[in-house]
This record gives C-alpha cells, structure tokens and sequence, in this order.
C-alpha cells in the first residue's frame, strides 16, 4: 500500500497535477501540429502540381508566341520586299507622262518632215549614254551636270524670252 500512497501524494502534489495538465496540453497540441503538417505536405503537393501545370501552359503558350513572333517577321520581311518591288515599278503617273511624250513624237513625226531622223539619231545616242551610265563607264557626276541648273542657261540662250517671240511648231524654218 505503501506505493498507493506514494502515488496519491504524489498526485495530491500542486507541481505534479500543473506538470501533468502542461504535458497533456502540450501533446494535444503537438497531434494537432502533426495533422496540420500533414494537411499541409498535401496542399503543398496540390500547390506543387498546379504550378508544373501552369509552367506547362505558360510554355505551350511562349512557344505559340515565339511562332507568331518569326511569322510576324517573316511577313514584315516579305512587305518590304514587296515595297521595294512596288517602288521600283513605273507609277500610273509616270506610264501616263510616257503615253503623252510617245504621242507627242508621234505628232511630231507626222507634222515635220525633218524630225524623224534626228529624234532616231538622238534617241540612239541617249540611249547608249544610259547603257555606258549604267555599266560605270559615264562618271555619276556628269550624269547629274548634264541636267543640272548650269546646263540651263545655254538653252536659254536658245530659247526666246516668253512674250517676245512664239515659236511655231508648224513653221519648218523654226526648226
């Protein structure tokens, strides 16, 4: 009996009962620690699959961009080149200006007599001076000059004075 009555003073002990409470709290509380752990480890793992998910949704999703990217480009590349094209192509302005300096020729061809050999002589020598301009044997330079501002004071000299004199295209003596 003598150990029943060490075990009841013991419990009738302040310090042992406050001990004993303390530890039966303090393993309530530590099993519920372990379940939140463990509630926890699993969204963890939910959180963990949603993410790779995500990365893999956001992947497929760059790799279209990416795609869309270079075709975007690729198009752009090709509009310049159609630009580039376009622009070296005679305008509706410039076949027009064509049209009335052929019909012009034309009419010129029919009213002087004396006109048809020397535009065909002059023809063929400008055209030669562009083919020698185009293959590097006429200097930039003096293809520029040849139209320039200095160039025009010479066919003034030529030219009458508007007002003064009215060249007539019908008189052969003007020509």
């Amino acid at each position: 009996m003598e150990e029943t009555s060490w075990l009841a003073e013991l419990l009738a002990n302040h310090y042992v009962r406050g001990l004993a409470v303390g530890l039966l709290i303090a393993f309530a509380f530590w099993v519920r620690s372990v379940i939140k752990v463990r509630t926890l480890h699993g969204d963890i793992r939910k959180l963990r699959g949603h993410l790779q998910t995500k990365f893999e949704i956001e992947s497929t999703e760059n790799e279209r961009r990416k795609e869309e990217l270079n075709q975007l480009r690729q198009e752009r590349d090709n509009l310049r080149n159609m630009i580039q094209v376009l622009n070296q192509k005679p305008g509706k302005q410039e076949i027009r200006q064509a049209q009335v300096y052929q019909k012009a020729a034309e009419i010129m061809f029919e009213k002087s007599p004396g006109f048809a050999p020397v535009w065909q002589i002059t023809l063929r020598e400008a055209e030669e001076e562009m083919r020698n301009a185009e293959k590097g044997l006429i200097p930039f330079f003096k293809r520029i000059t040849s139209s320039s501002p200095a160039a025009a004071p010479a066919a003034e000299q030529k030219m009458p004075q508007h007002g003064k004199h009215r060249l007539e295209l019908d008189d052969p003596a003007n020509l």
